[in-house]
């Protein structure tokens, strides 16, 4: 939405959380108004952006803000995890699951730092894209946010910048890592691609804060080896095995599944599993999935109910990040400013997250919201009011005219200075 006034108040609560992390005023100001362009921009470019304010700076100030200038982005990202902690509905726990997943997002260029030709499984064709592994964390409330990202660079990018290279596994582990220094409480949850032995092992070395190893549920590819009763065979063949009146009932609400559950060895893993094998009814021919977890003494409903948070805080990021919030618009050509930018999208993500379901939100959206699209839009609807009730001033008040009125917004253009 064209000729902003003032920034909505989501934003004027950023600005005083996170503010004093900003060296001046400009600075200040940009990160505001780069925040705002997340929320309401139609083109969450740095033009797209910069073009929604009435009155504003040329769209290089904003371009060397987020290419240049002197701010340290992980102090942001710390602090906005930090404040998290202070509200009970997003606070850690022991009950909280961390997702990890990477998602691509698509650009139009080559020139743009790290990105690549990928194949995208869910468009079935190539794309240039930058390939993000991200962990995020789902509170036993239901609410989630994301925590951190790896950008993953091809073999040969590394070796051109004559960098170490990092493949998905260690990708994923530098996340592990990264959450076990953190002491972020949790059970991690990946799909069927990052469960491997590496990434098994990985998250059971590492411990609680009780000495006991990190927990973990994956998916199992149909293929894979399993040890069972002293033969190995793929997961797929031990689920045919498995006759249906050995199969139990599961029901949640009103939907029933069946399941199958035993303790058993995989190999290249050095610790005991549990498998949780799901059927769709009690005679299906196959298995709708197969989960493994560390935690061999869980029931199954727990198994079940942490790998289900894995979609929660995974592919809905990954959705409203994309469509809501811009994460892919940034078409900035170097890595920094690129990083910035996502690191900006969590943050816009988390603020919103922090407002679902609460009634303080009543004081700028006029009702409870309950998902990120409906909160962007109500942040459309409260700057739209600041406009026109500053509009309706200026001409009730002070007595301007509709031409300056109009010019002044930004929306029309005026060869003559304005008061």
């Amino acid at each position: 939405m064209a000729g902003i006034i003032e920034f909505p108040q989501v934003v004027e609560a950023a600005l005083r959380d996170f503010g004093d992390l900003f060296a001046n005023e400009p600075q200040r100001r940009h990160f505001a108004e780069y925040l705002t362009g997340l929320y309401v921009a139609d083109r969450k470019t740095i033009t797209g952006i910069n073009a929604q304010f009435a009155q504003t700076t040329d769209p290089s100030c904003l371009n060397r803000f987020l290419h240049l200038e002197a701010w340290d982005v992980q102090a942001i990202n710390t602090r906005r995890l930090n404040l998290l902690q202070k509200d009970s509905d997003t606070r850690y726990s022991e009950h909280g699951v961390i997702p990890i997943d990477d998602t691509l997002i698509d650009h139009d260029g080559q020139l743009i730092d790290d990105v690549g030709w990928f194949w995208d499984h869910a468009e079935e064709r190539h794309k240039i894209a930058h390939d993000y592994m991200i962990a995020n964390y789902v509170c036993s409330s239901g609410k989630h946010y994301p925590l951190d990202f790896r950008c993953f660079q091809k073999q040969e990018q590394c070796e051109a910048r004559k960098e170490p290279f990092k493949n998905h596994t260690e990708l994923f582990q530098d996340l592990v890592n990264w959450v076990s220094d953190k002491k972020i409480p949790g059970t991690f949850a990946m799909d069927s691609y990052f469960t491997n032995a590496p990434i098994l092992n990985h998250i059971h070395e590492k411990r609680t804060r009780d000495g006991q190893p990190r927990g973990y549920v994956g998916s199992l590819k149909f293929n894979r080896k399993l040890q069972y009763q002293n033969r190995t065979l793929k997961a797929s063949e031990l689920a045919a095995e498995i006759a249906p009146e050995s199969r139990r009932p599961m029901q949640e609400g009103e939907k029933k599944q069946w399941y199958f559950t035993c303790t058993l060895r995989i190999p290249d893993v050095k610790h005991k599993v549990r498998i949780v094998i799901l059927w769709a009814s009690q005679e299906a021919a196959s298995p709708k999935i197969i989960l493994v977890t560390n935690r061999v003494r869980w029931e199954v409903t727990r198994v079940v109910g942490v790998y289900r948070h894995r979609w929660t805080g995974t592919e809905t990021f990954h959705r409203d990040g994309k469509q809501q919030l811009g994460m892919g618009d940034c078409q900035l050509r170097s890595r920094e400013g690129q990083s910035r930018h996502m690191y900006l999208v969590m943050l816009a993500y988390s603020r919103l997250m922090s407002q679902l379901k609460q009634g303080h939100a009543y004081e700028w959206a006029y009702r409870k919201l309950t998902t990120i699209g409906e909160a962007c839009r109500a942040i459309l609807n409260e700057t739209l009011r600041s406009t026109l009730k500053w509009a309706i001033e200026r001409v009730q008040v002070y007595a301007w005219d509709k031409d300056r009125v109009v010019a002044h917004l930004g929306l029309v253009p005026t060869a003559e200075p304005l008061g």
